[in-house]
């Protein structure tokens, strides 16, 4: 069994010949298999791949010729591409679908030697809070399998939480690393928009989108951040500012820490949750940091911003899924209309359906100014906010989640009660900055929670130095 929680100790064990990558990567496939029927994380392993990379990699290693990750076993989510593998997105439109290319992170992660152990679970094309809208079936929360992992990389944070492999990529739009990081008890980082390359993950909402790590540590986090950052030609969006080394940690002066109060005055808010953060910031007053509270009354149209916006963007990234190209079709249509419709009603599932309808409705003639074009005036006013804030402080806390996971099956009934799930964590896709989740807590009830915190455009290596100290102090 691996007991190696962090990549540190992974490392010194294979440099210290306690182990090699093979033993690692059969120890994590011996979890899986005790595990991932239960848990549901995984949609597919690659046992014979991950072990014969495992035996080239500790050839690497003894001939002292190895990547920053080597022997890192990683889990992948099931929207990010990688060659001569299944990609789904959890949908039946992408049935039997293989990826003729790797996204350029897993190129990056290749050439740091990093092991690909599967493909994870996730909501269907990345929508969901609960990873219920999946054709793999419901993730379940390795700390009580009767409530979610969240969503929608539910699986890459239940496989990391089980001991099912050290790390994950996920995807991030609206909170879909942090918010199952919280409910799982993990590290999971949201980078800046355009920090990671794009290229190879299947789009739900182009503008919102960004690939990040979900760890059990912050130096994993950042060493994976590290590696996967950077420009990329194939990703016209992709930043061009200097990486920097994340895993070297800057010293920290005092920091000036913006609370965001009308997140701790919302209904719905647990009280133990609220109470135990405030516990938090009391303990950063007495460390010396200056804590304030500010106002942020934009954070009623959050959830409503977000949902226009990225149904819009969503409808039109998602028209590419015809029944003709590639992917599901419909058995014996008529003509070439029933192949589209027909294709497209049996391959969507319920919840993609509804964001398409939304995003069709909201760009449509009559209603474009009404809804489109106010959701994006909004989002330059909460860009602004935020920027505004920022120049004041450090960074802005508040909340991952308004409670800890909730019942399989328990809002299903309701889809706007769902969507109010992200009102913490789709701040942070709306203004294109930096938030990462920290595993501070236990509830009463013994499922974890997090805490987030935001920073300026590019400024995680603050970020990272801070949440270390408060992850090592508190």
């Amino acid at each position: 069994m691996n007991n190696y929680t962090s990549y540190k100790e992974t490392y010194n064990a294979l440099l210290n010949k306690e182990t090699t990558c093979v033993n690692i990567v059969v120890n994590y496939l011996r979890e899986i298999s005790e595990k991932n029927s239960e848990i549901n994380a995984f949609a597919e392993v690659f046992s014979d791949q991950a072990k014969k990379r495992a035996k080239t990699i500790d050839k690497k290693i003894s001939e002292g010729n190895s990547g920053k990750l080597a022997g890192m076993v990683i889990g992948i989510k099931d929207n990010i591409c990688i060659a001569n593998q299944k990609v789904s997105a959890a949908s039946k439109i992408l049935d039997g679908f293989k990826s003729l290319y790797n996204a350029t992170v897993i190129e990056k992660l290749l050439a740091e030697d990093v092991i690909i152990i599967g493909r994870l679970n996730c909501d269907e094309f990345a929508m969901g809070s609960a990873n219920e809208n999946t054709i793999y079936n419901t993730v379940r929360n390795p700390y009580n399998t009767n409530k979610v992992s969240g969503g929608s990389s539910g699986g890459s944070a239940a496989a990391v939480a089980s001991n099912m492999c050290l790390a994950a990529l996920g995807s991030d739009t609206g909170g879909s690393i942090r918010q199952p990081s919280s409910f799982c008890g993990l590290v999971g980082m949201k980078p800046t928009y355009s920090r990671v390359s794009r290229y190879g993950l299947i789009a739900y909402a182009s503008s919102f989108d960004q690939i990040g790590p979900i760890t059990n540590t912050i130096d994993d986090s950042a060493l994976i951040l590290e590696v996967i950052s950077g420009k990329d030609e194939k990703d016209s969006s992709s930043s061009s500012k200097m990486v920097e080394r994340y895993s070297e940690k800057s010293t920290l002066e005092k920091k000036k820490i913006a609370v965001l109060k009308d997140c701790f005055e919302k209904d719905g808010l647990d009280p133990e949750i609220k109470e135990r953060i405030e516990q938090t910031i009391e303990k950063l007053k007495e460390k010396g940091h200056e804590v304030k509270n500010v106002s942020f009354p934009e954070l009623n149209f959050l959830v409503p911003t977000y949902y226009v916006l990225t149904t819009a963007e969503a409808s039109s990234n998602l028209a590419r899924f015809d029944g003709v190209h590639y992917g599901y079709r419909t058995e014996s249509p008529y003509d070439m209309e029933e192949t589209y419709i027909k294709s497209r009603t049996e391959g969507f599932g319920e919840e993609v359906k509804r964001r398409i309808m939304l995003g069709t409705f909201v760009l449509s003639a009559g209603y474009n100014d009404a809804y489109y074009k106010k959701a994006q005036q909004v989002r330059r006013v909460v860009q602004d906010k935020t920027e505004e804030i920022l120049k004041d402080f450090d960074f802005i806390l508040s909340p991952t989640t308004p409670h800890t996971a909730f019942d399989i099956g328990n809002k299903h009934t309701d889809p706007t009660v769902m969507y109010l799930e992200d009102i913490f964590t789709v701040h942070a896709n709306i203004s294109g900055n930096p938030a990462i989740n920290l595993p501070l807590y236990t509830h009463s009830n013994g499922l974890p929670f997090g805490l987030q915190l935001l920073t300026k455009k590019f400024n995680e290596k603050e970020l990272y130095s801070i949440s270390s100290e408060i992850m090592e102090e508190l």
